[in-house]
């Protein structure tokens, strides 16, 4: 009887230990959705994507996402600046150049390379990607990011009112009329991703067009991609489909070509929405080691707990004492005679 009940306790327990952190392989049917769907996701290809932005346009458009204002600075073509409430499609631009000499030998020996040079030229781990021109001189590295919907998504996890779910699809959306605009999504999330609209205090992110996905259609933004470098499917095949892809450009000599966010065994459990990188993750704006915010919870609440039965048990112990000092008094005579 123990044999037959011990691996059941012990999947339980790694199910428990999983809620937060780990590798998780069904967070719908974990979220309650006794028969979900396979996981669906993204697969962004940076290497055919050629900055046309017609995923911004669709994603606005289907959704109804307002105008934020575009900022023309005359330095890049990225006029939407990053992720936000009101952009859920964001097209990067990174023009990068030779790579940047490094700077003089520090006193004590070390090579330092300025950080602002970093994202320009390019990093050590990117000179051994081909650039896409003939001399060498300059090479344009585009991505569409979004949100990540992470398997252990911490903006859900801390939200108070429930209005962050996971869909039966495994994405990560946020219903908007229950939204109370406490923000504590904001800094949960690793990525930076979901914002504050600041004329209401609502946070907004993608959904990953959870209306089209109910109805047996794919997100608007993969449709409208012209290069396919926004795929969307099944999320095991879609790794499985990068991981040849990757295998592509290293047999033609890009051998800085890498996945970003697609391994289960990352700090957020891998993401609903990963990313083929020709360069590190830091050129493209991305964290390069995210970690569910969330993670150390239990241990935190552990703390706590301990924390709280010390000051208990201090309290007791004072009250304790205090009445036996009470007793002990009560028996002395005062200068008459008397008893205090």
């Amino acid at each position: 009887m123990t044999g037959t009940h011990a691996p059941q306790a012990v999947d339980a327990l790694r199910a428990a230990q999983n809620l937060l952190s780990g590798p998780e392989p069904d967070p719908a049917r974990d979220a309650g959705h006794p028969d979900p769907p396979e996981r669906v996701g993204f697969f962004t290809d940076t290497s055919v994507c050629i900055g046309c932005k017609a995923c911004e346009v669709a994603c606005k458009e289907w959704n109804a996402v307002p105008e934020d204002g575009l900022t023309l600075s005359g330095m890049s073509y990225d006029n939407t600046g990053g992720l936000g409430a009101s952009t859920w499609r964001h097209v990067a631009f990174v023009e990068q150049g030779p790579p940047a000499p490094a700077s003089p030998p520090a006193p004590d020996g070390r090579t330092e390379l300025p950080l602002a040079d970093a994202a320009q030229h390019g990093t050590a781990g990117a000179a051994a990607a081909e650039p896409p021109t003939a001399d060498g001189d300059m090479r344009w590295l585009m991505s569409s990011d979004v949100c990540k919907h992470c398997t252990h998504a911490a903006c859900l996890d801390v939200c108070p009112t429930g209005s962050l779910f996971r869909t039966e699809f495994g994405t990560v959306v946020v219903q908007e009329d229950i939204c109370n605009g406490c923000g504590y999504c904001v800094p949960a999330c690793p990525y930076g991703v979901i914002e504050q609209r600041p004329s209401d205090g609502r946070a907004f992110k993608c959904t990953l067009c959870y209306d089209r996905l109910s109805a047996g259609q794919e997100p608007a933004c993969a449709k409208a991609c012209p290069t396919q470098s926004i795929q969307f499917g099944p999320l095991d095949e879609l790794r499985e489909r990068a991981g040849q892809r990757v295998g592509q450009l290293r047999a033609a000599g890009v051998e800085g070509a890498r996945l970003y966010g697609h391994d289960p065994e990352d700090g957020v459990g891998g993401d609903g929405a990963f990313f083929l990188l020709l360069d590190e993750p830091e050129v493209y704006g991305l964290p390069p080691d995210p970690v569910v915010t969330t993670r150390d919870l239990p241990a935190m609440w552990r703390h706590a707990g301990v924390a709280a039965l010390s000051l208990l048990g201090s309290f007791a112990l004072s009250f304790t004492l205090d009445a036996l000092a009470g007793r002990t008094g009560s028996g002395r005579r005062g200068p008459r005679g008397g008893r205090r």
